[in-house]
């Protein structure tokens, strides 16, 4: 599995090309900002995007899907959790701060424990509200990666303090969907550097194993 990080937009979130280099398919972990520079760096690479996946729909994890679609050969189909498409609508929040992006197309209903695939490898999408009640994050068991989107960082949390945000929600996802996770399992968040379960379940003070 090759993993590309992008940390792109005004609030520097991490988006991610996800590829099986052996059959050259792609797909895109929250598209943050910037989507023709992220098409630009996948198709130079020779990876065909399949798909993109969105954690949840904040609008620093969707200001790309706009113009990544549209510099593609194909569009590609967009997945969501339902529970966040009111936030997807509104144009992921991004108007009370001055922001206004196009959300680009219309998302396709992510459920808590849908396989999808990228090449050879298989993910599995855990709803994990708290952050957001469409958060969602996707797991490979195979190649031991997590993306976790912004509902744990490196031995830090997501904000719960924005709208649909709630703190014992935030707190109940970490234990039951992250710290059950065989500990060498890499985390690839929505900011900042990548960590561990293992090392999270130790050091992250914010939740405790």
């Amino acid at each position: 599995m090759k993993i590309i990080t992008l940390t792109l937009g005004p609030v520097q979130t991490n988006s991610y090309i996800v590829a099986d280099e052996e059959v050259k398919e792609a797909v895109i972990v929250d598209p943050s900002w910037d989507g023709a520079e992220i098409a630009r760096i996948a198709l130079e690479a020779g990876l065909t995007i399949k798909e993109i996946w969105l954690t949840h729909a904040h609008f620093d994890h969707i200001g790309g899907i706009a113009d990544l679609v549209k510099s593609l050969p194909e569009m590609p189909p967009v997945y969501l959790h339902p529970d966040d498409y009111d936030l997807w609508k509104d144009g992921g929040g991004g108007a009370r701060f001055g922001i206004q992006i196009d959300p680009g197309p219309e998302p396709i209903p992510l459920e808590h424990g849908q396989m999808l695939r990228v090449g050879k490898f298989s993910f599995e999408a855990r709803h994990t509200p708290g952050h957001r009640p469409g958060h969602s994050v996707f797991f490979c068991a195979e190649a031991g990666v997590l993306f976790s989107g912004d509902l744990i960082f490196y031995r830090s949390v997501g904000r719960t303090d924005l709208p649909g945000g709630n703190w014992a929600t935030l707190e109940k996802s970490i234990h039951e969907q992250i710290y059950t996770l065989p500990a060498e399992t890499q985390i690839f968040s929505g900011h900042g550097d990548a960590t561990s379960v293992g090392d999270e379940k130790v050091n992250n003070h914010f939740v405790k194993a």
